[in-house]
């Protein structure tokens, strides 16, 4: 996959990611897609580095998805934790 198909990919894991954790977040929309994109990174290298489940080149493959959301949920839950009261 190109970098560009990474950060929709990302876009849209950091959408599903605030969709399965609704809450308010600290950096709002913005910030959300950011943890989504480097959520999305973050999900394939560490599939492919200690899952041995190297990342396909297919866009639609189920276990590019479930990385990227699910780097995409560490993310935002370690970013909640962290910043979480600083929009009170």
């Amino acid at each position: 996959m190109t970098i560009i198909s990474w950060i929709i990919l990302g876009l849209l894991a950091g959408a599903i990611a605030k969709f399965l954790l609704p809450g308010r977040d600290p950096g709002g929309l913005i910030g959300t897609t950011l943890i989504g994109v480097a959520g999305a990174f973050i999900g394939g290298w560490i599939s492919a580095r200690w899952l041995d489940h190297p990342i396909t080149k297919n866009f639609y493959d189920g276990a590019t998805w479930a990385a990227a959301i699910g780097g995409s949920l560490v993310l935002l839950i370690v970013y909640r934790i962290l910043f979480g009261n600083s929009r009170d």
